[in-house]
């Protein structure tokens, strides 16, 4: 191997650091989980840079990185169930329906904020690529193929590699990437993800439709609520395994097991999956407020068909730049 100094190991360091929004974005697309996602980014520039002197040129190190990422990311998924969201999990529950134990953080799809996924100056077309292939709706799609047509399906579809390239990365023939790329289609189609609106944030119809759902919740208005909300609206609240369907038992949720989100304040945090995102604290039983929860929104035809509540304040709060005490 070439020998190579100290100064050069230096920008060679830099040159795999650049690499880590791509890579992030890459594992979290795999693993489904914003934190597995980070551990392998930082596993596979260790790797990477305990063998560094042998790379030569800028296209062999984003291969050799991709194929690095991708074997940290099948050591990961050994023996382990797929992430899923609530609405994978069993039909909807009514309002009535009490709460059961909160299921382990490994069972949940994790949002993600967007500016992990990206770097900065990003074209916006990469930036629009970037939002769509993290939607939580596809997001739960891609968990349900076996790793090795997962992997494959994302270089080629939404990272664009040419057949050669993921056949050279995963040691294998262009045939059986071709035949699982078909495979993984196949499973998609059978229940395809649902469409969504992208998120928009100069759109100022889009803006006003987030600023009237805040503004209803803080006051907790529900037919103002209600009124943004899509007929076959969704809600869940992962680690809970409830979720609920339409209008009339999200009302009585919020009246009934939710009355405790009264009177909340609703913070807007940076964009999650490429979709509009808040922070909530509640009334704290001793005064003051706490930390509750991250709104991730799903929006379709202009109106809200997607409420997502995350519960895990203490790992995504500091995630999204929120504190876990409320400084008003």
């Amino acid at each position: 191997m070439t020998h190579i100094t100290e100064l050069e190991r230096t920008a060679t360091f830099d040159d795999l650091e650049r690499h880590r929004p791509e890579l992030t974005a890459y594992a979290y697309r795999m693993l489904g989980s914003t934190f597995e996602a980070e551990d392998a980014v930082q596993e596979t520039l260790v790797r990477a840079w305990r063998a560094i002197d042998g790379i030569e040129g800028r296209s062999a190190l984003r291969t050799w990185l991709y194929r690095i990422a991708t074997n940290v990311c099948f050591d990961m998924l050994k023996g382990r169930q797929r992430r899923a969201r609530p609405m994978d999990l069993g039909p909807a529950s009514s309002a009535d329906t009490a709460l059961s134990s909160p299921l382990p953080e490994i069972t949940w799809i994790e949002p993600i904020p967007d500016r992990l996924l990206l770097p900065q100056g990003a074209d916006p077309a990469e930036v629009a690529v970037s939002r769509e292939s993290v939607r939580l709706a596809l997001m739960t799609a891609l968990q349900r193929l076996p790793p090795r047509q997962r992997a494959v399906l994302i270089l080629r579809e939404v990272l664009r590699w040419k057949a050669e390239e993921v056949a050279g990365l995963l040691e294998t023939t262009v045939a059986s990437v071709n035949s699982a790329l078909q495979r993984a289609r196949a499973t998609l189609s059978e229940s395809p993800p649902a469409e969504t609106d992208p998120f928009r944030p100069m759109d100022e119809e889009q803006q006003a439709l987030l600023a009237r759902y805040v503004d209803a919740f803080q006051r907790y208005d529900l037919d103002s609520l209600v009124a943004l909300l899509h007929e076959d609206v969704v809600q869940s609240m992962p680690p809970y395994e409830l979720w609920l369907r339409g209008h009339d038992d999200i009302r009585k949720w919020f009246l009934g097991a939710g009355i405790g989100c009264r009177d909340s304040v609703v913070l807007p945090v940076e964009a999650a999956n490429g979709l509009p995102a808040f922070g909530q604290y509640k009334p704290g039983p001793e005064g003051g407020f706490v930390p509750w929860s991250i709104h991730v929104l799903e929006i379709s035809q202009g109106r809200i068909a997607g409420l997502n509540y995350f519960l895990d304040t203490t790992r995504l709060f500091p995630l999204f730049g929120l504190s876990l005490i409320y400084e008003g």
